[in-house]
Formats: C-alpha cells, structure tokens, sequence
C-alpha cells in the first residue's frame, strides 16, 4: 500500500477522487493575482487593481502593540469568543459610529470575515437550505454555501436599482424558492454601492415578517464617500452583521474579524467556533485592539482612496469605460466592458499581458452576466492609479 501511494503521489493521481464537496469554481480575482504576481517575478512593473487590499500597513498603533505584546505575552490560546477587551472595543465602536447599543457579549472575534461566514452558515442552515445573494457579489459566498452543502440563489440585481435588491425581489424570490436566508453587503463588492437606510429597513423586516435569517456584511464600512453608511444593527437586533478589520482598518493579512450575533445564538457560534477554529490568532487580536488608537491614520488612507475614486471616475471614460455607476463606498468600480468583449476572462488576461494592468473579471461575481464587466479596485496610491489610467488610455482597447 505504502508503494502504491507513492506511486499515485509522484504521477499526481489520486487513489480516490476529492470529495464532491469540493467541487466548487475558483476565487478568480486569486488566480488574477497569482498571475499578476508571476509577471511581477518576471521583471514587469504590474499595477494591482485587481485584488480588494489596501496599499498601506496597518496602522502604526497595531504595530506598537504587537511589538510590545511580543516582548510580554506568551500569546496562548484566547477564549474562542476572542479577547474581552478586543470585543468591548468594537461594542464601544458600534456606540460611537452609530448611536446603536450592543452587548459585548454579542460579539464574536473571527480569523478574518471568512471564518465569521463560515460559523453563521453553519449556525443558522441546514443542508439543501436556499439562501438568497445579490448578484453581482463576492464569490465566497456561494462557494462556502455550496461546500457546507446549502443552496446559493441568485438575486438578479442592475444598475437601475443601483446593483442592490429590493425588499419586492426578496418577497418574490421567497415565494418561489422559500428562503432560508439572505444576505447582503453595503457598500457591496463589486459594485461599491449601499442600500439606503430606508430599504435595509425595509428588507430587513421582509425577512422578519417571513422567518428568513438577514446576515448584513459591512466589511466595507468607514469607506464611504458622501452618504454615511448604516448598520443593519439599528434595524433589528436578530440580524446577523458581519465585518473585519482588513479593509478600513488596512489589515488583510493579519486575518481577524468579528461577527454580531443575536443573543440566542451566541452559545451556538461559541461551540462550533471552539471545534472549528480552538480561537482566533492572538497576535491579529492584540494588533486589532491597537488599531482602534490609529483612527486619524485611516482617516487619511480613507482620503486616499476617494481621490482614487474621483481621479478613475474621470479618467476611465477617456480610455472608453463610459458605462460605471459611481462607487458609494468600498475600493471598486464595476465597468461594463461589453462594447469590446464578451469574455471578461480572456480580456483580464489580455489587459495583463499588454498593460501590466491587473484587474478581476466580471464573471467572477455574476456568473450569468459578467463576461461583459471588469471590477477595478482603486485601493492603491493614486500615483498608482494615474499611471494605470494612463496605461488605459495608451492602450486604447477600451474605445469603441
């Protein structure tokens, strides 16, 4: 038996195929990134609009407290809910960016936002449950529900309704699928825009009037330009709202998150998040407590990133992407490509290869309509961003 593997390992064949579970599409805006990285290692200079990470570290006050956390913790275990104070923190952060009060008891610290929708999938839907997402949206969604053997479906989401649903779709949607769940990012990836607080209001109480679970991902708030975000906490305290602190925080790599539960199923999480996970890395904990000392810091990368938005807003056109809504928030436009490709895969690869542009194709997030749009993440310096639309224009693929 012993030979046999070793046979079957030095020909890359299997005894037995993978798990049909695993079956599920790669998260493409990676495979962009690995090859963006291969061109890089190549010599070429690459400029990454490709994936959602902000150019900039975390801020210098996660710094300072790691450093000293490292000279005087041992940096064990934590409780699987995460740090105390980290989870009185972001309770105390709910109060302060919202006026909404919540019990740190509520909170659970996540390894990033990934492991916070991995836990609630697993807490609230059961196999073959259907859950409703907008598309476009962030692929892992419906990657994770098929692996945990629950059902994606599709909420066919335009421009005209500023690529979010409304309270009439969930309803429709409901009648002829009976929903387990909806969930919904504002600001959203990949088109950056929000819902209003009127319709969060009111598809969050569609979902109450007809027992489907609402998770909230606000990943995306503190990035917004204009219009201030709401939580879908100041709506109902049965919601499920998930964040981290890698997109305003400017902290990815670190790898922590945090979800708010309603009070019943706290007890739930904890035990799966114990089995699951043991506890959330103590060093991205103890960083995550510091970052909230470095709010001007991120107040100022927040600048960056809206004159990133309002430079491409007026380039982009110049290079022929006539067609973007205008981001409200998050780091992305959403561009329809359609004039010059219908094969947003293949035209990636092509605006890789000629521009050392790297962006993500559309079809990564809508997999029936996005082979007509690309997703330009402006989480970059904005020297950066210039050069890039400058590249664009240069290039001149994009005209019609």
């Amino acid at each position: 038996m012993a030979e046999l593997d070793r046979l079957a390992a030095a020909s890359g064949v299997l005894l037995n195929p993978p798990s049909k579970r695993s079956a599920i599409a790669s998260f493409i805006v990676m495979d962009v990134m690995r090859a963006a990285a291969a061109a890089e290692a190549a010599g070429r200079h690459v400029i990454h609009m490709e994936v959602g990470q902000p150019a900039t570290a975390a801020p210098n006050a996660a710094r300072e407290a790691v450093k000293r956390a490292l000279d005087r913790d041992t940096l064990g275990y934590t409780l699987a809910l995460g740090m105390e104070p980290l989870r009185a923190r972001i309770a105390q952060m709910y109060q302060d960016w919202y006026g909404v009060s919540v019990s740190p008891e509520r909170i659970v610290i996540t390894s990033g936002s990934s492991a916070a929708f991995v836990l609630s999938f697993l807490a609230l839907f059961d196999a073959g449950a259907k859950v409703a997402l907008p598309a476009p949206g962030y692929p892992c969604y419906r990657h994770i529900l098929t692996a945990l053997g629950a059902k994606p479906v599709s909420i066919e989401t335009g421009p005209n309704t500023r690529w979010m649903p409304t309270p009439e779709d969930v309803a429709a949607l409901d009648d002829r699928d009976k929903l387990a769940g909806l969930l919904i990012a504002s600001p959203a990836n990949p088109t950056g825009t929000m819902l209003e607080p009127d319709r969060l209001k009111a598809i969050v109480e569609t979902c109450r009037r007809r027992n489907i679970w609402f998770i909230s991902d606000e990943i995306y708030h503190g990035l917004t330009y204009g219009v201030p975000e709401a939580t879908a906490l100041a709506v109902s305290d049965q919601a499920i709202v998930i964040n981290s602190f890698s997109k305003f925080f400017s902290m990815t790599g670190w790898r922590v998150g945090w979800m708010v539960v309603p009070e019943g199923l706290v007890r739930t999480v904890e035990r799966l998040a114990q089995n699951l996970y043991i506890s959330p890395p103590a060093i991205a904990q103890v960083a995550a407590l510091g970052a909230f000392d470095g709010l001007d810091e991120l107040a100022a990368n927040k600048r960056v990133y809206q004159a990133n938005r309002d430079l491409l807003l007026a380039e982009l056109p110049k290079a022929g992407l006539t067609n973007i809504v205008p981001a409200d928030g998050a780091f992305y436009l959403y561009a329809d490509v359609g004039h010059v490709t219908k094969d947003s895969l293949a035209f990636a690869k092509q605006m890789l290869d000629e521009t050392s542009v790297a962006a993500t194709p559309g079809v990564d997030f809508d997999e029936a309509r996005g082979r007509r749009f690309m997703r330009f993440s402006y989480a970059g310096s904005t020297a950066a961003m210039a050069e890039a639309a400058d590249r664009l224009k240069r290039w001149g693929r994009l005209a019609t």
